[in-house]
């Protein structure tokens, strides 16, 4: 059974969920579509808002969420796959 690199794991989920973040605060800066969810994710990730600068600082978060899910999804994977 082959494993799963858990860094790897790790970035492309942190990758995947900071872009989602940014894209969704970029969208709700300037189309207002999705402002609620940005106000909801802003509980949990501090300083995100649906500004430019609140995008970056929420994909950042989304990034370090998604690396540290993704790591322990991967490593709890490898633990049960025996």
């Amino acid at each position: 059974m082959n494993k799963l690199d858990i860094k790897a794991l790790g970035l492309a989920i942190g990758i995947y969920w900071g872009l989602c973040c940014v894209l969704l605060g970029l969208s709700s800066t300037f189309l207002g579509f999705g402002t609620p969810l940005v106000e909801l994710f802003a509980s949990e990730y501090i300083g995100y808002k649906p500004t430019i600068l609140g995008s970056l600082i929420g994909g950042l978060w989304g990034f370090v969420d998604g690396f540290i899910g993704g790591a322990v999804v991967a490593w709890l994977y490898n633990k049960l796959a025996v």
